[in-house]
């Protein structure tokens, strides 16, 4: 038996300025999946992720593409940011004025994992693009949850630093949707590849099953 759904789009259509973005048609992603979603700039990617977010916002935790990091403040502070919403507000103060060490070694666990922890009280606009994206990645894993959508998450890490990113993302989540444009990435970290092209979905299918051959025929055209 095949493992419930835990998301859902049904044939929902974008449209921008009266031109058509996206096309979802009957797309279902059921729980434990790990899918990567792959195209081309301005396929659709972005708009796919969105609406996703949109419908099921109070089960998904998201990594967006241009990563929403406060730049004045510390990366301690921004991956902090994740857990704001379940804790009152004196206690965030509190925090923010003086961390926490609880907190703080939380904090800490996770930059551990992403080669941070030598960051954690630099602000954001220290870090390069890299490393401000494992911040965001890192805000995220501390945030939580069972579902995670993310934007382009390693897309300024090298390639060997960018498997281990989405490696360790896939552990910490028991469903993933990502999207991603290193298609050799998407076919070694994620069991499902959807291709999208002019807004349309023309590949859904296992990874076991593509190549980077597949994938290729996407960004022709």
């Amino acid at each position: 038996m095949s493992a419930e759904p835990i998301l859902s789009l049904e044939d929902s259509e974008v449209f921008y300025n009266n031109s058509f973005v996206l096309s979802t048609g009957n797309l279902i992603i059921r729980r434990g999946e790990k899918l990567a979603v792959v195209g081309q700039s301005g396929a659709g990617k972005s708009t796919l992720l969105r609406l996703l977010y949109e419908k099921h916002v109070g089960q998904t935790t998201l990594v967006p593409q241009h990563d929403g990091l406060v730049e004045t403040l510390s990366v301690f502070h921004n991956v902090y940011m994740g857990r704001l919403a379940n804790l009152p507000a004196w206690y965030n103060l509190l925090n923010l004025i003086r961390p926490f060490k609880k907190r703080v070694n939380e904090v800490q666990a996770i930059l551990q994992q992403l080669s941070l922890s030598d960051k954690c009280f630099e602000t954001v606009a220290s870090l390069s693009g890299g490393q401000r994206q494992r911040t965001s990645v890192a805000r995220s894993m501390y945030q939580g949850g069972q579902v995670l959508l993310a934007d382009e998450p390693v897309s300024a890490i090298d390639e060997r630093q960018a498997e281990l990113v989405l490696n360790l993302l896939s552990n910490h989540f028991s469903t993933m949707v990502v999207a991603l444009h290193d298609t050799q990435l998407a076919l070694n970290c994620c069991d499902r590849i959807i291709g999208l092209k002019t807004g349309k979905i023309v590949m859904d299918s296992a990874s076991v099953n593509l190549s980077e051959k597949d994938l290729a025929e996407l960004y022709i055209g």
